[in-house]
């Protein structure tokens, strides 16, 4: 069979180049997942497919998130596929045409040295704003997308994959926000049970709901404990062992526990009319993660 390499009809344009160094040439190109498998067929050198980050390229591509990189496809002087296995297996699963760069004409011997560096993570992408605590912030912003998108499925694997792209754009269209969630979460991690990550995406979900709430008195209490009467959700939340994990299990307290466990107490305080028992507790089999209060300005506390 054979595929010509022309623009599917899709908005851009396909462009070669002209210019050839030792036998290299170079296009953009639409790749549609025809062309893709095409590619895929010459595939005689690359390393083993790890189908997660197929999965996750392909949600990528599905959520419109590809974006023209130097990243692209690379064929050896007979049209071998050298480089770029995991990005057309995704444009297979997602049935999506993608524009792409393609290189022509590699010399085979130059395949032990693609993509041997170290994969760009949240925090690298975040590197360009100028934020602090990167790592803390690109997790936060990971886990606020997870709580939004699938609260109650279970926060690894390939759908749990949340991309650089989309963490850089959730933080640009909150910084202010996701700026007060760290910081707050770096005064509060440490007196309470809750990892720092669990505290900032907590912290984020609940006052975006709550934002008329008293934020003042929830951080000061949770800080000092002080002239906290017993039964106040505040208290509960910093009575929570450090180690919550029961003697003789094996099932370690997940994120999802964490954030389950601050946003009972939050939603206890900020409403207590409606908090009924509160019990501090990780997430039972099937029990769904609870959503926070609102509370809007205008209405009472």
């Amino acid at each position: 069979m054979t595929i010509t390499l022309t623009q599917p009809e899709e908005p851009g344009e396909s462009r070669r180049s002209d210019n050839s160094t030792d036998g290299v040439t170079t296009e953009i190109i639409w790749v549609t997942p025809e062309i893709a498998a095409h590619f895929l067929s010459k595939d005689s050198l690359n390393r083993r497919l790890n189908t997660e980050r197929v999965t996750a390229l392909a949600d990528a591509i599905r959520r419109k998130e590809w974006k023209l990189t130097h990243q692209g496809i690379a064929l050896d002087e007979t049209g071998g596929l050298l480089d770029g296995q995991h990005r057309l297996h995704a444009i297979v699963e997602a049935g999506i045409p993608v524009q792409m760069f393609v290189f022509h004409g590699l010399p085979r011997e130059v395949f032990p040295f693609l993509d041997t560096g170290k994969q760009r993570t949240g925090a690298d992408t975040l590197l360009s704003t100028g934020a602090k605590h990167r790592p803390l912030l690109s997790s936060t912003i990971r886990h606020v997308t997870l709580f939004n998108t699938m609260p109650n499925e279970p926060w690894r694997g390939s759908r749990a994959h949340v991309s650089n792209g989309r963490i850089l754009s959730a933080y640009n269209v909150d910084r202010d926000r996701y700026t007060e969630a760290v910081a707050v979460s770096r005064e509060l991690s440490a007196h309470l049970f809750a990892s720092s990550t669990a505290v900032a995406a907590s912290y984020f979900v609940t006052t975006e709901a709550a934002p008329a709430a008293n934020l003042d008195d929830w951080i000061s209490g949770l800080k000092s404990g002080a002239s906290l009467e017993e039964g106040d959700a505040r208290l509960a939340l910093r009575e929570v062992p450090r180690d919550t994990q029961k003697r003789g299990s094996r099932r370690r307290m997940t994120m999802q526990d964490q954030m389950a466990i601050y946003i009972k107490a939050w939603n206890a305080w900020v409403d207590p009319q409606k908090a009924g028992e509160l019990n501090l507790r990780r997430l039972r089999k099937g029990e769904k993660m609870p959503i926070p209060v609102e509370l809007k300005f205008g209405k009472a506390n």
